[in-house]
This record gives structure tokens, C-alpha cells and sequence, in this order.
């Protein structure tokens, strides 16, 4: 199946939250899963699209990743938000997202790449591992219950 990747724009919103709503119906009541799409706001998508990516195929949206630059650590970049449509996991589009913001990172001389998870998701975390992060915090007792990681790119 052929993909194609582009950056992403604030007309992507609605699709974004339906999916996220959509998506994630495997592990999360309908109202968590609405909640969970809140956590991307259309400013987002606004003001962070030329480090956003959006992929599609001929089912339409196939995935998309949500991430910045950080204003606070210059040498640092934040992972905000992944998915991959479930019927396409598993096939590296993943990697792929997480490969194409990491070279928009580089040309942009920053140094270090950050990502949180739930630390329950432990698909995530070995997912993470991976590709080479390692775990800062790995969530216990925090109030946010998330799991901070952290990469160095070469």
C-alpha cells in the first residue's frame, strides 16, 4: 500500500481527534478516548505543523505524529503525540514518523529528543527502546502517571 507524508496543517484537526477517538476504542471507554483527543488542540496544529507529520493512503488517514522544537532547551525537541491507524501496526509506519521528525530535529541542530508515555503501555516503552530512547522516570508515583523518556541523536 503506498503512503504518502507531509507536514501537518490545522485543517488536519478534525480528522486527528476523530482518529485518536476512533483508534484507541481497544484499550479506553469512548468518553477517555474523547478526553484523550483534547490533548491535541488545533493551536497545535497551528503553530508546530513544520515539525508535525501527517501520512495518508488510499483509506485516508494512516497516521500522524505531533512534536516540537523546545523554547526552553535549545538542544531538545518533544514528541508530543503518535498514532498509526490499528490496521497498519506493526509494519514500521511508527519507525517511519519517529525517522522523519528525528531528521527535521537534526537539520534543526538540535540534539536530543524527548517522549512521555503511560507507563502501563509497556508496548510503548519496548517500542521506545527500540529506537533508542532510554527511560528517565519511569512514572511510578508521579502524579501524571507518565513514563519520561529520552533519545540522542547522532
Amino acid at each position: 500500500m503506498s503512503t504518502e507524508f507531509r507536514r501537518a496543517s490545522p485543517a488536519d484537526h478534525p480528522k486527528i481527534s476523530e482518529a485518536i477517538q476512533t483508534w484507541w476504542r481497544d484499550s479506553r471507554t469512548p468518553e477517555q478516548a474523547r478526553e484523550l483527543s483534547l490533548m491535541i488542540p488545533r493551536v497545535f496544529l497551528e503553530h508546530f505543523s513544520g515539525t508535525s507529520t501527517i501520512v495518508t493512503d488510499s483509506d485516508g488517514l494512516a497516521g500522524f505524529l505531533v512534536g516540537f522544537l523546545s523554547q526552553d532547551h535549545t538542544d531538545a525537541a518533544y514528541i508530543h503525540f503518535v498514532g498509526v491507524r490499528p490496521d497498519l501496526r506493526g509494519h514500521g509506519l511508527a519507525r517511519k514518523l519517529y525517522e522523519d521528525f528525528f531528521a527535521t530535529v537534526r537539520a534543526a541542530d538540535r540534539t536530543v529528543v524527548r517522549a512521555v508515555t503511560s507507563p502501563r503501555n509497556t508496548n510503548s516503552i519496548a517500542f521506545h527502546r527500540h529506537l533508542g530512547f532510554a527511560v528517565l522516570d519511569p512514572g511510578e508515583g508521579d502524579i501524571e502517571q507518565l513514563a519520561r523518556m529520552a533519545r540522542t541523536l547522532g
